[in-house]
C-alpha cells in the first residue's frame, strides 16, 4: 500500500467517521488526496471539509480505508464493504497506511497485540523507552489514532497497540519488533470463529523476516502454535511459565533463561501474575531493540499503571476499592480474581460467548458476587452454589452493597473489585465510562463514611 505522502490527486474513500476515520481523512487530505467520507450516521458528515460520499457509490476510488469499528465479514459485511469488493476496490486501514509512512521515513515500529494485556504492555514499552532516553510515540488501539501522531524528523520508535479489528485489513504492516501476548476466544461476533480470530491476529507478522523479532507469550495453545510457525521466518523470543521459555517469571522474579533479572512482585503498578507476564514481554521487546538491561530495570520502578486496569481508586480502613473495568472477558477477570483474596466481586454487563465456567477454579478467592446487567442471570446460575450472590439494577447499587458488606467483615485486607468479565455496552458507552463511574462512586462512599466517623 502506498505511503500517504505519495497519494496526491488520488480519490480515496474513508468509511467510518470515528476518531481514527477523522484522523485518516485529515492526513490524506494534507497529502493532497481527494477524500470522500462515508458514515452510517449522516450527522457525522456535517461540517466536515471532505466531500460526503453517496451511499453505495465507490466509483473512481483508488481504495477504501475502513475504520476498525466497521464489520468486514461478521455478523455481516458492511454494505459499502460489499460494494467495494464487487467493484474491485482495494480495502485497507489506517494502520497499514501509517506503517508504510513509518518505514519510508526510517522510524522503528513496535506493534503489540493479544487478547489481554495490550494496553499495559504497549504503555510500559513506551515508558521504558522514554526512561532510557529514546524518542518514542504511542498510539493505536490505546485511544490515539495513528494519524494523530506527529512524527519527528529524527529517527524515533513508534509503539502501537493493535486489536484484531485493526489487523484484519493489514497486508503491508512490518514491525521491527512484534509482541503477541496471549490468545483466548474473544470478539467472535466480529470474526465468526476462533480460527478467523487467530488469522486476523497473525497478520501482525505477515511481512517479518530474520532482521526482525517476535516476542510471543506461549502459555496457551494458539500462541504456542504461532511461535512455532514464526520460528521458520523470524527471530522468536518466547515468554511463558515453562522453564525453557526465554523469559519467565518464577516466584515474582523475572528470569532470562536461568539468570535472574529483577524482582517484579515488589512493583505495585504491575501487581498480579498477568502483569508480570506483560512486564516480561516489555523487557524482552526492549532487549530486542538493544536497550541496556540496567536502564530497563530502572524504568520498571517508575512505571505507573493505567486507569481501569487493576487500579486502586480508594481505601476505607482495610477495604480496598479496585477498578479493573478493562477486564471485559472471563480470561481477563480471572487474572484479577487470582491477584486478591476475600473479594467482593462486582461483575456483569453484556456477556461474551462461552459462559463463565472458566472462573470456577477461583471461587475460593470470592466472598460475595454482586451481579449487574444482561449477564446477571447467567453469573448467578454459575456461581450461586459456590458463594453468596446478589443481583443489582445498577453498578452504583452493587458498589454500595459491596462496600457495606466489605466494611462489616474484619480482615487484614478486603477488596471490592470491579472485574466485569463482560463488555460494557448494555449500560455504558465503553469500559472507561464504567470504570469512571466506579471510581467516582467509590471515592464518594469513602468520603461520606470518613466524614461521619470524624
Amino acid at each position: 500500500m502506498s505511503d500517504p505522502t505519495m497519494l496526491a490527486g488520488r480519490k480515496i474513500g474513508v468509511l467510518g467517521m470515528g476518531r481514527s476515520g477523522l484522523a485518516t481523512a485529515r492526513r490524506l487530505a494534507r497529502a493532497g488526496a481527494e477524500v470522500v467520507v462515508f458514515d452510517d450516521d449522516p450527522t457525522k458528515l456535517d461540517g466536515l471539509a471532505h466531500r460526503p460520499g453517496t451511499a453505495g457509490d465507490v466509483s473512481g476510488l483508488s481504495f477504501l480505508v475502513v475504520s476498525p469499528g466497521v464489520p468486514l465479514t461478521h455478523p455481516a459485511p458492511h454494505p459499502l464493504v460489499e460494494k467495494a469488493r464487487e467493484a474491485g476496490v482495494r480495502l485497507t486501514c489506517d494502520v497499514d497506511l501509517f506503517a508504510a509512512e513509518l518505514r519510508s521515513k526510517g522510524h522503528r515500529l513496535v506493534a503489540v497485540t493479544g487478547t489481554n494485556g495490550k494496553s499495559t504492555t504497549a504503555t510500559l514499552i513506551h515508558h521504558l523507552l522514554r526512561a532510557a532516553g529514546q524518542e518514542v510515540l504511542l498510539g493505536g488501539n490505546i485511544g490515539r489514532p495513528v494519524f494523530d501522531l506527529d512524527l519527528p524528523e529524527s529517527r524515533a520508535t513508534v509503539v502501537l497497540e493493535l486489536s484484531s479489528f485493526q489487523l484484519d485489513l493489514c497486508s503491508d504492516l512490518h514491525p521491527d519488533v512484534a509482541v503477541w501476548l496471549n490468545l483466548t476466544a474473544d470478539h467472535l461476533d466480529r470474526h465468526g470463529d476462533l480460527d478467523n480470530y487467530v488469522r486476523a491476529k497473525r497478520r501482525l507478522f505477515a511481512r517479518m523476516n530474520f532482521d526482525d523479532h517476535a516476542v510471543v507469550g506461549v502459555d496457551d495453545a494458539p500462541s504456542i502454535a504461532t511461535a512455532d510457525l514464526l520460528a521458520r521466518c523470524t527471530h522468536v523470543v518466547r515468554i511463558g511459565r515453562a522453564a525453557d521459555a526465554d523469559y519467565r517469571v518464577a516466584e515474582g522474579v523475572l528470569h532470562h533463561g536461568d539468570r535472574p533479572v529483577c524482582r517484579l512482585d515488589t512493583l505495585e503498578s504491575l501487581r498480579g501474575a498477568h502483569n508480570h507476564q506483560n512486564a516480561a514481554a516489555a523487557v524482552a521487546a526492549l532487549r530486542c531493540l538493544g536497550v541496556d538491561e540496567a536502564a530497563i530495570v530502572a524504568g520498571l520502578a517508575t512505571f505507573e499503571s493505567l486507569p481501569h486496569r487493576m487500579e486502586e481508586v480508594a481505601r476505607l480502613g482495610s477495604v480496598r476499592f479496585v477498578n479493573d473495568s478493562k477486564a471485559t472477558n472471563p480470561e481477563a477477570a480471572a487474572r484479577s480474581l487470582a491477584s486478591f483474596h476475600d473479594i467482593h466481586w462486582i461483575a456483569g454487563g453484556r456477556p461474551k460467548p462461552g459462559g463463565f465456567g472458566d472462573l470456577l477454579p477461583l471461587v475460593g478467592h470470592i466472598a460475595h458476587g454482586y451481579f449487574i446487567g444482561e449477564a446477571a442471570d447467567a453469573l448467578t446460575a454459575t456461581f450461586e452454589s459456590r458463594f453468596a450472590t446478589s443481583r443489582h439494577a445498577s453498578l452504583q447499587d452493587a458498589l454500595r452493597a459491596a462496600a457495606d458488606a466489605a466494611s462489616a467483615r474484619p480482615a487484614e485486607e478486603v477488596v471490592v473489585l470491579l472485574a466485569p468479565a463482560c463488555a460494557s455496552y448494555d449500560q455504558f458507552r465503553d469500559f472507561e465510562q464504567r470504570g469512571d463511574l466506579f471510581r467516582d462512586e467509590a471515592k464518594r462512599i469513602v468520603a461520606a463514611r470518613m466524614a461521619v466517623s470524624s
